[in-house]
């Protein structure tokens, strides 16, 4: 075997054995579910043996990342750790749920139908699922809560209508437990008609019903939608935090003053030669570099300022007129203070005043 693809499969043994999805993995999660949908159409009959062989291709696949992983985990003597982990509790399921459903015997199309649960291991990979989780966690308390009236809401209008209804109609009303299908129908405003109240009082509660339904998914929602509020504030926040402490202008500021702009800048991420001021506009903000450059273009010259400085300041100062063109050398990321925040601040913080009023001063001089 030459030594190039002893080097790759090393490689790929590498990455396979971190506890992410790789392009490969992902590629054989949709290859897999795909050719497991395909095995139960009868219309692909003529296909099967390729479905088959590509089904067993990525079972393959995905006993061998298993047991990669479990042979790195066992070298670095965390191996039960993560055979008790959600990861490799579903890596173990994508490994093993299929051959032992055929060595019990299962019928083999129906034992693919387990190779669906290869799905769940991209479930790590989704963006936000973090956030999700801990906004669930958050607001456990109030979900729960509602969850509750939900519960009360459809057990005491099942039994309201088994009382009003029973007589009328002993089919569909003649018990609780049947009542409780109406109940879930309704409050979840599903509305199959299968089931529908015939007296006026049955109505006047189905009715009550509906409307209590509107108002606890109203609940629901509200109390996610303040959480994932709260959760994206509390990232930017700390984005931003991070952005300011490195800025050698706040440096000097204590935790406090750096807390109180953070709440006041917002942040930009630009890729290179986007034009940020253009000369001549109504000038509304400032700019602080927190990565990257940026160019001005200034009468017969140009300037470059990297991170740490700041630009744009001289329009909030003066005529508000913005002086010169600037754009980006390359990918920056830039803290935005608007004018209102920028008189704010500066009424807060006299020195960091004093400051821009002199970097002012000393560019106005240079582009005499």
């Amino acid at each position: 075997m030459s030594k190039p693809l002893i080097s790759a499969l090393a490689q790929f043994a590498a990455a396979t054995a971190g506890r992410n999805m790789t392009k490969t993995a992902y590629v054989a999660v949709g290859v897999g579910v795909l050719s497991m949908v395909l095995l139960t159409d009868n219309r692909a009959n003529e296909a099967r043996g390729w479905v088959n062989g590509l089904l067993w291709v990525c079972l393959v696949y995905f006993v061998f990342e298993w047991l990669i992983r479990l042979r790195h985990m066992a070298r670095q003597g965390r191996l039960s750790l993560y055979m008790s982990s959600s990861a490799g509790i579903v890596d173990a399921i994508g490994a093993l749920a299929v051959p032992l459903a055929l060595v019990l015997g299962v019928e083999p199309k129906t034992a693919w139908l387990l190779s669906v649960l290869w799905v769940l291991k991209v479930v790590p990979g989704i963006p936000g699922l973090r956030q999700l989780r801990r906004v669930l966690v958050l607001e456990s308390g109030p979900l729960v809560s509602v969850l509750v009236i939900f519960l009360m809401v459809i057990f005491l209008a099942s039994v309201a209508e088994y009382f009003l209804e029973r007589d009328v109609q002993p089919q569909t009303f003649g018990s609780v437990p049947a009542a409780l299908w109406w109940a879930v129908v309704t409050l979840t405003t599903t509305g199959y008609g299968d089931v529908v109240p015939v007296t006026p009082l049955g109505r006047l509660v189905a009715a009550l019903v509906m409307i209590s339904g509107l108002g606890v998914f109203g609940l629901w929602t509200g109390i996610l939608a303040t959480g994932f509020a709260a959760e994206t504030r509390r990232d930017n926040f700390l984005k931003t935090w991070e952005s300011v402490s490195k800025v050698p202008f706040f440096a000097a500021l204590g935790p406090a003053a750096i807390a109180d702009v953070t709440h006041m800048l917002r942040t930009m991420e630009l890729p290179a030669r986007t034009l940020v001021i253009r000369k001549g506009t109504q000038g509304d903000c400032m700019y602080f570099i927190a990565a990257g450059e940026v160019e001005v273009d200034l009468p017969g010259k140009k300037v470059q300022l990297g991170e740490g400085a700041f630009f744009g300041e001289m329009a909030l100062l003066g005529n508000n007129k913005r002086g010169a063109n600037v754009s980006t050398t390359k990918v920056s990321r830039l803290l935005v203070l608007d004018l209102v925040d920028f008189r704010v601040l500066m009424a807060r913080h006299p020195d960091l005043a004093e400051t821009i009023d002199a970097e002012a001063k000393r560019r106005a001089l240079e582009n005499k």
